[in-house]
């Protein structure tokens, strides 16, 4: 009698009605499996376990980009491969940081990438303290000649995470404007939210012509003890060791697979994550879990049937020290047929809203993902959808559609960059979420006819 049940359900499936094949596709149906999906964990869970820190242009990136095709051809993804570009390397050395006088203690500190190196002895000198980047720019040229200064701000956390761009230019462009007004070395309070001794890397970048100094980041606690320090009214002479090095061209590489649709005139839809992280933590928020979200929410589409796009999963390879995966895929895949574009990147907290660039014939679709995405709790936010890092080079080549689902960032900054970035930091559930809002949207555009194609950009 099994063998006859059997029989029956697979002759059923032959015979399916073009309605019940409709089904497959069916938002609601996949957003409910994906509250259930286990694929997303396994991956980060894989990913931070058995290759851990992977900074790009290294070694630990390169067998990065093995275990991801690997991972990727496992679960049935077609056209897996890795795209090799040359990358300039910057690594980390010895770091430290100790006040010399009045009050003698170490303190936290972290290299920014790209910084200069202090020499194995490294330097002492004055710090020059200025409450926030402005006060820096406002300092006279030729003002920090033989000093170390020291630039604070004040960032708090944010949903949206606009405080990281109110306040990450202290490290953005910090270092160049102190080199420039002649500092020996340059320390910041990290560009955080924590209050843990951890403090946070991420790249800075130098003006062509301009050396580059030493610049670290101090823990927020340490940042705070200083500037309590420099508030007493007496000279502070802060030794700072940081002994990075360029190591030159390196090679690093994007990861590509696909879920080929049955109508290449729609045009693909490329979803983005990074694969490369930073080296004090396991990458586990920034980004293991992008890759792993949208990894998942393809293989449930990949699950329910065929879709009308292709879907195009880019690791990219190198994001964390200045956008090389993003832009070499940008320039090397421009000529392919795009319709969308979007990209998991703010850690694996919850979605919380949906913003949308798309032509005005496409309105009726907003409407619809919109609608289907209010189960899960995520609303419409009024703001035209930007993208990501890793697909800004590819959406400015093609002038492409986008489509942002964006995560609560509240905590994504006290992890950010850290020590702090490991597994344990993810919650499952909240995880499950993401994979629910992505499978959701996936399923609507990659079947929908609309021609997604953006007008022309004056």
């Amino acid at each position: 009698m099994r063998k006859i049940h059997a029989l029956l359900a697979g002759a059923t499936a032959l015979f399916l009605s073009p309605a019940a094949l409709a089904a497959d596709h069916d938002p609601a149906v996949l957003q409910a499996k994906a509250l259930t999906d286990d694929l997303a964990y396994e991956i980060v869970e894989g990913l931070t376990t058995e290759i851990g820190p992977r900074q790009a242009g290294t070694e630990a990136e390169a067998r990065a980009r093995d275990w991801a095709i690997a991972k990727l051809t496992a679960l049935g993804f077609s056209n897996v491969r890795n795209e090799p570009y040359m990358m300039p390397t910057w690594i980390r050395g010895a770091e430290t940081a100790s006040v010399v006088s009045p009050f003698p203690q170490k303190l936290a500190v972290t290299a920014l990438g790209n910084s200069g190196s202090t020499g194995d002895k490294g330097l002492t000198a004055e710090v020059a303290y200025f409450p926030t980047l402005r006060d820096l720019f406002a300092a006279p040229d030729g003002s920090l000649k033989g000093k170390i200064a020291f630039v604070s701000h004040a960032m708090e956390p944010t949903q949206d995470g606009s405080s990281y761009g109110a306040f990450g230019p202290a490290r953005f462009v910090g270092p160049n404007i102190a080199a420039k007004k002649g500092a020996a070395a340059i320390v910041i309070r990290s560009a955080g939210t924590d209050r843990h001794r951890n403090p946070h890397t991420g790249n800075t970048n130098f003006e062509k012509g301009v050396t580059p100094i030493p610049a670290g980041a101090l823990s927020i606690p340490d940042a705070e003890n200083l500037q309590r320090m420099l508030a007493r009214g007496k000279p502070v002479m802060l030794n700072l060791v940081l002994t990075p090095q360029n190591i030159g061209q390196q090679e690093s590489g994007n990861v590509i697979a696909e879920l080929p649709g049955s109508d290449p005139s729609l045009g693909m839809i490329v979803i983005a994550c990074h694969l490369d992280s930073w080296d004090l933590g396991t990458g586990a928020i920034d980004d293991g879990a992008g890759c792993a979200i949208i990894t998942a929410a393809a293989k449930q589409i990949m699950a329910a049937a065929q879709p009308k796009r292709t879907i195009r999963l880019l690791w990219a390879g190198a994001e964390e020290v200045g956008l090389w995966g993003g832009n070499a895929y940008g320039e090397a895949r421009k000529g392919d047929k795009h319709a969308l574009a979007m990209e998991s990147d703010f850690g694996a907290d919850r979605v919380w809203r949906v913003e949308f660039k798309l032509p005005e014939a496409a309105k009726p679709l907003a409407d619809r993902i919109t609608h289907a995405l209010q189960p899960l709790g995520i609303g419409r936010g009024p703001r035209p959808a930007s993208g990501g890092a890793d697909v800004q080079a590819i959406i400015r080549n093609n002038n492409l559609a986008v489509i942002d689902l964006q995560q609560d960032g509240t905590r994504y900054f006290d992890l950010h960059h850290t020590p702090d970035d490991t597994l344990d930091k993810i919650d499952p559930v909240q995880l499950q979420q993401n994979v629910a809002a992505w499978t959701t949207v996936l399923s609507i555009v990659a079947n929908d006819d609309s021609d997604l194609t953006m007008p022309a950009e004056e």
